[in-house]
């Protein structure tokens, strides 16, 4: 694989991997059965900006990571090969975080729903959990964001340089005539604007300095 492909390949698959994050983070997680207040049962749906609400926000910040990538020297993409090596490890401990508790995770549709508060009493309300495929799918998707941070910083290197037209410093010959205000400081040190300096400063009778009088000049008559 080419440096430029290589490039492109690792772009693509980070706005890939941020997509499928987004997409997790809307996926149902938790289905529970709590109970009501007049001894009936009712059903709720945890989805994961309820279980896990950090994806979105992890997601955004691999896309971000990507934009950044486009136009990183070597040293700063292995800063944010590291980067994105930590916000997989992120998005994985956020799904194994809600997947051990899925109360604690459903904690806030629970008490919006019941108006109880609270841990225990939230979990006393509970009678059952079923936990969906959405959790094991991010873990696998945050298993991939991290393996391609590892990627980014074994690759890296390889990548072409990037553009010039994104220096943030382009130092650039000024033409004479650009610049009239350069143009007049520069008459009043003495040398010529259009570069011409050995003309400019020539003190025999045919240069500028030295220059004989014309017929238009009341001191020739």
């Amino acid at each position: 694989m080419t440096p430029r492909r290589l490039k492109s390949f690792t772009m693509l698959a980070g706005v890939v991997l941020s997509g499928l994050t987004i997409l997790t983070w809307t996926g149902q997680w938790f289905a529970l059965t709590i109970d009501g207040n007049a001894a009936t049962q009712s059903h709720l749906s945890a989805a994961g900006d309820v279980a896990a609400p950090a994806l979105v926000t992890l997601a955004l910040a691999g896309l971000a990571l990507v934009g950044a990538l486009a136009i990183a020297g070597p040293l700063i993409r292995y800063v944010l090969g590291a980067v994105q090596t930590l916000l997989g490890i992120t998005v994985v401990l956020s799904a194994v975080s809600a997947l051990r508790d899925p109360i604690a995770a459903s904690a806030s549709l629970i008490t919006g729903a019941t108006g109880v508060s609270g841990a225990a009493p939230v979990a006393a309300l509970v009678r059952s959990v079923t936990v969906t495929a959405w959790p094991a799918v991010t873990i696998v998707v945050g298993a991939l964001v991290t393996l391609l941070g590892v990627f980014l910083l074994i690759t890296g290197r390889l990548w072409p340089a990037s553009s010039r037209k994104y220096q943030t410093v382009r130092l650039e010959a000024q033409k004479p005539g650009e610049n009239p205000a350069a143009d007049w400081d520069s008459l009043s040190d003495g040398t010529d604007p259009t570069g011409d300096d050995a003309a400019w400063n020539d003190p025999t009778p045919d240069g500028p300095a030295g220059a004989a009088p014309t017929s238009d000049d009341p001191s020739s008559r």
